[in-house]
């Protein structure tokens, strides 16, 4: 097998997605059109990959800066013959091209495999039958069904417009043919460009033969043109895995009403309610039950832990048969042990949570590291920001606050303390006694001055 180059054909503007983002660079499932491209790309295992780009410039390189990419500028989009010239300097003489379109994000690695392994001294095309073929480039066969040519719509007879397989601006072919076949192409046609797929009839002409590979996926040769065509894609791309995940033995309550937004592995018995998204990468334990209206964004659930309606859920590890929510809000850098209790209206960031404590009403615990059986009643806050500085507070083990109560940090909570309803507690508080604040007076301090940020 030869070595393999992949094209990327990725500088159109998009003009009728109506947006000032560069068409490839629009979502599916939380990845660009053009990442998926490139991911499928990857996989072929190609000694290099360039991407053609134009419109947008430097925003569709600085997405990808930390990918082996080769770039080439297409500066004037005159046709996909001229895109692929841009390429020339960089392909390997000895090796094949695989050329590729940057807005088909379905694009299957098998069809690309098969495409390649037809392309050894021949030139292959991926091609379909489209029910409508307006606006496609028809796959012309001559009598013995051999591929002479791909004629595009606005030049196809009306004979030839009758054709139904068309073209999938995919192909595969070697290099030594291919530089051959871009020096000879002309525009002269209706559109005045460029276009690759006349070397179909330039191989023809020099006895090299064109083979067609067809796929029954339409959805994997789709490419995007508008905003009607991104949801449509979307639907797919989420209806498909949603039956991979059907497939592993994870219950949907509705298969329809799900949105991965990146990865999402579960183990058994997993139920997941409907309307919930996931981002990032996800990961679910054996008997993790996710109720309805959640969002869940890189965080590790642990087995047999549950999740109530309306919870969101980023950067957070929850550990095992834990209970969190509804209306709960885990925030970016915190850890829950196992049996923990996080219940409504709480919202927690950047703290630690350790084995069966609970913090199950309206409070907010931020920069905190929670012991072993705590139990934090309604309405508790840790006051973490100064207003210009944050500070963390240490609540100990088998600690009991009561609910309305204000800890201003820094500060600790010594382990096996009480702290009374409705206090606010400035100073550590002793393990092991009841701690409470009362005052009747009301204190204003002329000259006081909020604090500074102190520099790092």
């Amino acid at each position: 097998m030869m070595p393999l180059n992949i094209i990327i054909l990725a500088a159109g503007k998009g003009t009728r997605m109506h947006s000032n983002t560069p068409k490839v660079l629009h979502a599916i499932g939380g990845k660009s059109i053009l990442a998926h491209v490139i991911d499928c790309a990857k996989m072929l295992n190609p000694s290099k990959i360039i991407v053609a780009y134009g419109y947008g410039g430097e925003v569709v390189r600085e997405a990808f800066l930390l990918e082996n990419i080769t770039w080439v500028n297409q500066v004037e989009q005159l046709g996909t013959g001229h895109a692929v010239q841009q390429a020339l300097p960089f392909l390997d003489i000895d090796a094949q091209s695989l050329v590729m379109l940057g807005d088909v994000p379905l694009v299957d690695v098998a069809a690309c495999k098969a495409l390649i392994e037809q392309a050894n001294n021949k030139l292959a095309i991926l091609s379909f039958n489209k029910a409508d073929p307006t606006g496609y480039g028809r796959i012309v066969r001559a009598d013995n069904q051999n591929v002479i040519a791909i004629v595009e719509h606005k030049d196809a007879t009306v004979t030839q417009r009758n054709i139904v397989e068309v073209n999938t601006g995919i192909m595969a072919m070697p290099n030594m043919h291919l530089t051959k076949w871009l020096s000879q192409l002309t525009n002269n046609n209706a559109q005045g460009e460029y276009y690759l797929t006349d070397i179909v009839a330039l191989a023809v002409q020099q006895g090299v033969e064109v083979v067609a590979e067809m796929t029954d996926d339409e959805w994997s040769v789709t490419g995007i043109n508008s905003k009607t065509d991104l949801s449509a894609i979307e639907r797919v791309y989420q209806a498909r895995i949603a039956q991979k995940l059907l497939l592993q033995g994870v219950t949907l309550k509705d298969p329809a009403r799900l949105d991965v937004r990146g990865s999402v592995s579960c183990g058994k018995d997993v139920e997941i309610d409907v309307n919930c998204v996931f981002e990032g990468d996800v990961n679910l334990g054996d008997n993790v039950k996710i109720s309805a209206n959640c969002v869940i964004k890189n965080a590790t659930i642990k087995a047999g832990a549950q999740i109530a309606p309306f919870t969101h859920i980023d950067d957070t590890e929850i550990g095992e048969n834990s209970r969190i929510g509804p209306f709960a809000r885990l925030r970016p850098g915190t850890t829950l042990a196992a049996d923990t209790h996080i219940g409504n209206f709480v919202e927690l960031k950047n703290s630690q949570v350790d084995v069966g404590s609970k913090i199950n009403h309206l409070s907010y615990v931020g920069d905190t590291t929670v012991g072993k059986q705590v139990n934090i009643g309604a309405g508790t806050i840790t006051c973490n920001y100064d207003g210009a500085n944050k500070h963390r507070t240490n609540i100990e083990d088998d600690v009991f606050i009561g609910s309305d109560t204000q800890l201003i940090a820094p500060i600790t909570i010594g382990k096996g303390a009480t702290i009374g309803a409705g206090s606010t507690i400035t100073k550590d508080a002793p393990a092991d006694q009841l701690t409470f604040c009362r005052s009747k007076d009301q204190k204003s301090i002329k000259g006081w001055k909020r604090p500074s940020k102190i520099q790092k």
